[in-house]
């Protein structure tokens, strides 16, 4: 059912986006040279590799390097920062879709390096499902995470702080996950474009990780007290 739902988006979506392809080439090909799209090598559904396609937004002078690319990284050129702004250098993973590698819905899929150095036993449950072009984890991250990473410790900083509540929150996803709440989760990834598009820069933490910091200073403030005590 999963996947006839993934088709059933993915395939028409193609076809609508095909005049936003066009255009995007166009501004990479003028601002960089080289090749317009740019193969990533992922961890998928069951700890497979697979190649995942971007439009490619850094010059190819500078593509290798980290994984994570910090806030004001110099390897992406201009049009580059207007595509990732958008997430439009993340279109071409609908083709990931249809081939079968990834979901439209699932945690996004990191670099193997990531994975094999990173991944606690809880984060390879992750991988028990397809990878996906969204999920809460990837919202949050782009709400949160993208403007806080800092150009030579990106990746550090990525693993240290950003990495475990975006874990959390498609690990929690994970086991509520159904179509109904995979439309939410599209609806809300929407929302949340078209909002910073509109130039909003702050967003409420999600739920599960406004109580689990709640909790936290709680926690805190008693272990102070019974001290002081």
């Amino acid at each position: 059912m999963r996947r006839l739902f993934d088709l059933l988006l993915a395939i028409p979506a193609l076809l609508v986006i095909a005049p936003v392809f066009a255009l995007a080439g166009l501004a990479i090909r003028l601002s960089s040279p080289g090749p317009i799209f740019y193969r990533a090598d992922r961890v998928g559904v069951n700890g497979q590799r697979f190649t995942m396609y971007k439009m490619r937004t850094m010059h190819c002078r500078s593509v290798a390097g980290s994984s994570i690319t910090a806030a004001n990284d110099s390897r992406v050129f201009a049009a580059g920062k207007i595509l990732r702004a958008f997430k439009i250098d993340e279109l071409p993973q609908l083709w990931n879709i249809v081939r079968g590698d990834m979901s439209i819905v699932g945690p996004r899929p990191e670099a193997p390096d990531i994975v094999e150095r990173h991944y606690t036993a809880d984060y390879h449950k992750s991988l028990q499902v397809r990878p996906g072009l969204t999920s809460p984890g990837s919202v949050f991250y782009y709400t949160h995470g993208e403007q806080l990473l800092a150009e030579g410790d990106a990746e550090d900083f990525y693993v240290a702080k950003l990495l475990p509540p975006k874990m959390a929150l498609d690990l929690d996803y994970l086991d509520r996950a159904s179509i109904l709440s995979d439309l939410g989760v599209i609806l809300q990834t929407a929302s949340v474009l078209v909002q910073k598009a509109l130039g909003r820069k702050e967003f409420p933490l999600p739920t599960i990780l406004s109580q689990t910091a709640t909790s936290a200073t709680t926690e805190q403030g008693t272990s102070t007290a019974r001290t002081a005590a």
